[in-house]
């Protein structure tokens, strides 16, 4: 879990309403978005909006902001890359029905497309709603798709298969559960209410129909925003102050470590970025039983404020040099702090965008708890690779943590008005 803090990206719209009457149902979600517009409730494309429809009782009832902030389908990168943590997370993995090729997968990507930027802008799916969204706005919702090593052979388009796809190498702290990992076709749905996440989960489940069956599911959650005094940095399930050093979209250099540049290679892949995706179990029994001193000295950074132990605050630089008394370093040298730093590892970064899980408890009574880790690079073999090889030598924190199952995927551009993710690919 590599020492790097989410960019928060908030862009509420408009959200379509139901048609029942004001007299029945109260205000429709069109009209009350579109009337606090009108009223100046909604504060630019950057802000908040709140809004307020008659319930039944004709009393005052608020549309947070929670509900109404919307993420745009359409754009350069898709969804759910740069967007802020979202409370709640699913991801799945796809692999094609049996005889379905290109063309199979051409209309999946069609139709997963038209829901995604239906869903996305706070309407029903296009047939068959299942109504679980139907009180809710936008919620923040990002559909993202992504295309695995295997989808290329399946679809007779190995040519276009791009060699940063090539399987990740095996590292010593794996445990991989291969029916949990991998996978044709992937897909990230994040949002700030469990209902509208749950419901685009249906209905990109409903519309794969004949053309795929799902191959792995899991499901995420994060702090919800509002939740704490003022925005900060993530903790996960260990309790610790979770993406300090993640790049950001205002650094010079994001985009290059981020995002396959416009004339990059393969050309369909321009504008897209490559997912990994790891199911890291936590032996949080284990962990619990350190001091605090001692789980601060895995980590390398204080347990309060994710400050570096060498002092400061959480955003100071670490200092690597740095003794006690003793001559000891404070820092200790397999600190997972110190062996992720972009310095120590030839400059290697990755965007960071995980959800914690917790999928019950086991028959001995452990938590079967952890990271979902999401992280998004322009070459996974130039970021995630060398970072977690060096983890691999000598991370304090290995001893706490397993690596169950895990993924890589190829996650296109953004679609344009009028296309669907993966188009150039597809149909190129």
């Amino acid at each position: 879990m590599p020492d790097q803090s989410i960019p928060q990206a908030r862009t509420p719209d408009t959200v379509p309403g139901e048609n029942e009457t004001a007299s029945s149902q109260g205000i429709s979600r069109r009209r009350l978005l579109g009337t606090a517009s009108a009223t100046g409730l909604v504060l630019g494309a950057a802000g908040a909006a709140v809004g307020y429809a008659a319930a039944p009782s004709e009393a005052a009832a608020p549309l947070t902001s929670l509900g109404t902030d919307r993420a745009m389908f359409h754009g350069k990168h898709q969804p759910g890359i740069t967007d802020g943590l979202q409370a709640r997370g699913h991801l799945v993995a796809f692999d094609l029905a049996p005889g379905a090729g290109r063309k199979e997968a051409a209309a999946l990507l069609r139709r997963w497309s038209e829901t995604a930027r239906r869903l996305m802008a706070g309407e029903p799916s296009a047939h068959d709603d299942t109504d679980v969204a139907r009180d809710a706005g936008p919620s923040s919702l990002t559909i993202t798709f992504g295309f695995g090593h295997s989808f290329f052979a399946r679809t007779g388009l190995e040519k276009q298969r791009p060699v940063a796809l090539d399987p990740l190498p095996e590292f010593s702290s794996d445990h991989l559960d291969k029916n949990r990992s991998n996978g044709d076709l992937w897909v990230q749905i994040g949002a700030n209410d469990a209902l509208v996440a749950f419901h685009a989960l249906r209905a990109v489940q409903k519309d794969a129909g004949r053309a795929a069956k799902v191959r792995w599911q899991m499901n995420g959650f994060n702090r919800s925003p509002g939740a704490t005094a003022h925005p900060m940095t993530a903790r996960n399930l260990m309790g610790q102050i979770d993406g300090t050093r993640n790049p950001k979209p205002s650094e010079p250099d994001f985009d290059q470590r981020i995002f396959v540049p416009e004339q990059g290679e393969p050309a369909w892949m321009a504008n897209g970025s490559y997912a990994v995706v790891r199911r890291i179990r936590m032996l949080l029994d284990d962990w619990e039983k350190l001091s605090v001193k001692a789980q601060e000295d895995v980590i390398g950074r204080r347990k309060s404020d994710g400050a570096a132990l060498s002092g400061g605050t959480e955003t100071t630089a670490m200092d690597l040099e740095k003794t006690d008394a003793k001559g000891n370093l404070v820092v200790p040298i397999n600190a997972h702090a110190r062996i992720t730093r972009p310095d120590q590892n030839g400059g290697a970064a990755m965007l960071r965008r995980p959800f914690s899980f917790h999928d019950g408890i086991d028959a001995d009574g452990v938590p079967d708890a952890g990271l979902l880790f999401i992280c998004w690079q322009a070459d996974p073999l130039r970021g995630f690779v060398p970072v977690q090889r060096k983890l691999d030598r000598g991370d304090a924190l290995s001893q706490f943590i397993r690596h169950e199952s895990s993924g890589l995927f190829a996650v296109p551009g953004g679609a344009a008005e009028g296309e669907y993710v993966g188009q150039k690919l597809l149909e190129g």
